[in-house]
């Protein structure tokens, strides 16, 4: 008998007598309480379930391996598919609704970015994402003379303002925040940027690699360590915080 057990707190059965000092409260009660057991255990999740279980003997240690198993499968890096609407002016190939993979190893081309990001021209201040490793990201961001900001900054000396490079790091982080499945279909909004330095301008023609790696993640708040680089020289580098939003 369970340790502090006795008839006047557990039921016994043996062979197919029940010795128990009170009769079952219900005909099924040995079922009732597997099905607590199972509620119980699957709980351990820490996510709501909808689903329809069968369990054939069932126990405790049986209950807690399923529930192993559902959190390894929620953890998986997910496929993610296009939930924005679509702007008015869409070609045939960007409108087809292709799934875009943000696992390790994979890469993006600029309509598979588009796919993930909302921003659009002439905002979207990422062109491809060359390599995701665990929580680090690499994206590349081409600067052409065409870019509507030169037109006033400056005039005849055209540079790439700071603030849209610290936007192009958010962006990369917010691609990577994707890799986690409760964040899917959420937008990332800007809450702040620390230990901001710009070292050198960058002017058109130049290539912007921009490398970002998650420091944190916890509830809806993330942040990230982004540093942009040309030519393998650091230009830029900044830590910014967001926060996790349904879009």
């Amino acid at each position: 008998m369970i340790k502090g057990g006795s008839l006047e707190n557990a039921v016994v059965v043996r062979d197919d007598a029940v010795l128990t000092t009170e009769p079952l409260r219900y005909p099924n009660e040995f079922v009732r309480h597997k099905i607590l057991d199972i509620i119980g255990d699957l709980s351990l999740t820490g996510r709501p379930l909808c689903g329809h279980l069968i369990a054939v003997k069932p126990s405790h240690t049986a209950n807690c391996e399923l529930a192993k198993l559902i959190v390894a499968q929620m953890r998986k890096p997910m496929m993610i598919a296009q939930t924005f609407a679509p702007p008015p002016q869409k070609s045939p190939a960007e409108s087809q609704a292709r799934e875009v993979s943000v696992a390790d190893g994979a890469t993006l081309d600029i309509m598979q970015v588009m796919k993930v990001l909302p921003h659009r021209y002439p905002f979207l201040m990422v062109d491809k994402i060359t390599k995701i490793e665990g929580n680090k990201i690499t994206g590349v961001k081409n600067i052409s003379i065409n870019e509507p900001y030169f037109e006033g900054h400056f005039p005849n000396h055209p540079i790439m303002p700071g603030v849209l490079q610290l936007e192009a790091i958010a962006q990369v982080a917010g691609i990577l925040t994707l890799k986690q499945a409760e964040n899917f279909g959420r937008l990332a909004y800007f809450m702040a940027a620390e230990s901001v330095k710009w070292r050198k301008p960058v002017r058109p023609g130049d290539t912007l690699v921009i490398d970002v790696e998650l420091t944190k993640a916890r509830g809806k708040i993330g942040k990230a360590k982004g540093v942009c680089s040309v030519d393998g020289e650091p230009v830029s580098e900044a830590e910014v915080t967001f926060m996790i939003v349904d879009a």
